[in-house]
């Protein structure tokens, strides 16, 4: 069985790790690899190389770094399926879906190639008599990015593309679970001629994880996952004085009004609640239909599942399995918990035959109608292809319950009102909002993040505040003397 390990330092590094962890296939429930954790002593190594090569990186000429970040680019691209049939093997997800997601980091990569714009500062002329104020946007340091599992390739590169251009060095920590695709895109860093020690893989659990928080020589730390681990990561970061950008859970509502295209509707529900298996935090977990719309609504939506082929992301399916057994398990509880709770199971995904091997981590699209609002099933992130509807009686209802969240990462509304769609995203809490959009994620050159407990901290992933993220200000002020400077005085310069 082969072994994944760290690389640091431009190369593979074997710290003969005393912990390993297991890497399951999900579409066969195999072990397929297992996976060096690293300690206290590895985290030592992998900072210290990124901070070795920062003094060089930093300095780095812009047109140097668009050099690499082109090559980078270029060489994802042409290994795009390769990255995606890592994904598939490791996370479950159909080949289509690990390609898609290849592709929206690469949008990130090709924003970062316009670096030289983007570190442009500001200058002012003759402030006071001869006195310039300019300012000037420069590097952190080495800087940490925490990874979850469901998107291994895509979140990464929310961060790193940036983070590099910007001039800082990284240290990577992929998720346990699916830890290849960042070996592979480190390989690729090398390839583009990324000096060693700019671009490092550190694997593990909490103990990485840990060590990256408490060291003094990493100056910030990027993190996409469950809000108690986002709350964790930047409760601990902010004590050790690092800038954080620490992403959160979801609860997605997506607001059905009496006017809308059931049809889009029922495609954009089932799209945007079982892509991925449902293992996305922007994915849709909660339809909120204003009657008399949800009868006929629920009638569609069952449709267009029936439609769809779970099994091996491999073969010609449309959804995969569920990452773990655990997790598998856990998001099937939600079904017993809604029935409990006295909600209408529709669609029982506990039920679903697989075009794959029955030992892997099955779970089949779920549809629950009637959810009460006081079940878990509503008010917990379940990660999983389970889709709940809520009725309500009026488009304020709807909001009101929507705003009651602890949530606010992503919404949507479908109307063909447009009064009521402005309304909505004005008064809607949440950071990234969709009209007849069911899936609002950002595009590269704005930037992503969510409201409420969907975020901690003050920025969010790429766009301009990415930047502004790994980057730091100095504004200068000055004034080359001539002998008209000279005499004694004590006040504030003069005009």
């Amino acid at each position: 069985m082969s072994e994944i390990t760290h690389w640091i330092n431009g190369k593979t590094f074997d710290d003969s790790a005393k912990r390993h962890g297991e890497i399951f296939n999900p579409a066969t429930g195999e072990v397929s690899k297992k996976l060096a954790f690293g300690t206290a002593a590895t985290v030592d190594v992998a900072v210290k190389a990124a901070t070795d090569a920062f003094a060089e990186w930093r300095h780095s000429s812009l047109t140097k770094r668009v050099n690499v970040l082109f090559a980078f680019r270029e060489l994802v691209n042409t290994n795009k399926e390769k990255i995606a049939a890592l994904i598939t093997a490791e996370h479950g997800k159909v080949l289509s879906d690990a390609a898609g997601e290849v592709t929206r980091g690469l949008e990130v990569v090709e924003f970062a190639c316009g670096i030289p714009h983007l570190l442009k500062g500001g200058f002012s002329e003759e402030v006071s008599t001869g006195v310039d104020v300019y300012s000037i946007r420069q590097a952190l340091g080495p800087v940490a990015i925490i990874s979850p599992f469901n998107f291994p390739a895509m979140v990464p590169m929310w961060f790193f593309p940036v983070a590099l251009a910007a001039g800082n060095t990284v240290i990577l920590k992929p998720s346990e679970k699916d830890p290849s695709a960042a070996i592979w895109m480190a390989e690729l860093w090398t390839e583009a001629g990324l000096p060693a020690g700019v671009f490092n893989v550190l694997q593990g659990d909490k103990e990485s994880v840990d060590g990256l928080i408490e060291s003094d020589d990493v100056a910030s730390i990027s993190f996409v996952g469950s809000t108690p681990i986002a709350q964790y990561i930047y409760e601990n970061s902010a004590r050790k004085g690092k800038r954080v950008q620490a992403l959160g859970g979801a609860k997605n509502h997506m607001l059905v009004l009496p006017d809308a295209d059931l049809n889009l509707v029922a495609d954009s529900a089932v799209n945007a609640g079982f892509g991925s298996a449902g293992e996305r935090c922007m994915a849709i977990s909660v339809v909120v239909a204003v009657e008399p719309v949800a009868d006929e609504m629920i009638e569609k939506i069952v449709e267009k599942m029936s439609q769809i082929k779970v099994g091996d992301g491999r073969r010609s399916c449309d959804m995969g399995p569920l990452v773990t057994k655990e997790h598998r398990d856990k998001v099937a509880g939600y079904i017993e918990i809604a029935s409990a709770d006295g909600a209408k199971v529709v669609v029982d995904g506990r039920n679903v035959e697989p075009d794959g091997d029955q030992a892997g981590f099955w779970l089949g699209p779920t549809l629950i109608d009637q959810v009460p609002t006081t079940s878990k099933v509503y008010q917990e992130e379940i990660f999983g292809p389970v889709l709940s509807v809520v009725r309500v009686k009026s488009f304020d209802e709807g909001l009101e319950l929507i705003n009651g969240g602890a949530f606010g990462n992503g919404t949507a509304v479908f109307t063909n009102d447009g009064g009521a769609a402005r309304r909505f995203q004005n008064e809607v809490q949440a950071g990234m909002i969709g009209i007849n959009v069911p899936i609002p994620v950002p595009v590269a050159y704005f930037s992503f993040g969510g409201w409420k407990h969907s975020l901690f901290g003050d920025s969010r992933a790429h766009g301009e505040e990415g930047f502004r993220f790994f980057t730091q200000t100095k504004v200068v002020t000055s004034r080359w003397l001539d002998p008209s400077h000279g005499g004694l005085n004590l006040g504030f310069p003069q005009n």
